[in-house]
């Protein structure tokens, strides 16, 4: 007869209870709603031009995990925005045992909701720059910089220099500080392909 103990078996992250509150789960839907009709994503194809996509990137957004894994998770995010900082709090870990466990892959959608709240379109800017952590190889680790480091909301935001800081820290090399201040992955951006101004252009960066 057997006299150890049976090993408990390992939670699946898809049925575990623990997660998001209700609350939490709606209002980042309604977020992601919001999203949709006013078609604000940082990374896009103009009709008239061309793609300014990072590399590891599509035009829809960062993938993060194997794309061959069953699952997808669609995540739209404005990194300046308190309830997409209270979702990351809440569910991070489920979604990080999701992708390890190959259940399931991520794509990050950068948008820019709360630009009109910045004096310096922090939404796009930061955006950007996760862009460029994109190129870089170390979206995952940035985005958990960005919200660790969140700005209050309405007011100008994290200056560039402190975006490559951040950057840099999570491992982010070669270019990445020139492509953070260049705003290179950010709508309308002279270095961008896609660049289309239908009136005065905006100032590159604050």
């Amino acid at each position: 007869m057997a006299t150890g103990k049976r090993k408990a078996a390992a939670k699946n992250p898809l049925t575990a209870k623990k997660g998001p509150s209700q609350f939490t789960v709606i209002a980042v839907i309604v977020v992601v709603a919001f999203a949709a009709v006013v078609g604000v994503g940082v990374y896009w194809k103009n009709s008239g031009g061309g793609i300014a996509v990072p590399a590891n990137a599509s035009a829809q957004g960062v993938t993060v995990g194997n794309e061959a894994a069953p699952k997808t998770i669609d995540i739209y995010l404005d990194f300046q925005c308190p309830i997409c900082k209270q979702f990351e709090a809440q569910a991070g870990q489920t979604l990080d045992q999701l992708v390890s466990s190959g259940q399931a892959k991520i794509v990050y959608h950068p948008i820019a909701i709360l630009d009109r709240a910045s004096s310096t379109r922090y939404s796009t800017r930061s955006g950007a720059a996760a862009g460029c952590a994109a190129a870089a190889g170390v979206f995952p680790q940035f985005e958990k910089e960005l919200y660790d480091n969140q700005p209050a909301e309405g007011g100008a935001g994290l200056p560039n220099e402190q975006l490559v800081a951040l950057g840099q820290k999570v491992g982010a090399g070669g270019d990445f500080a020139q492509c953070v201040d260049d705003q290179r992955y950010a709508p309308g951006s002279p270095r961008s392909p896609s660049r289309r101004c239908a009136t005065a252009c905006p100032a590159p960066r604050p």
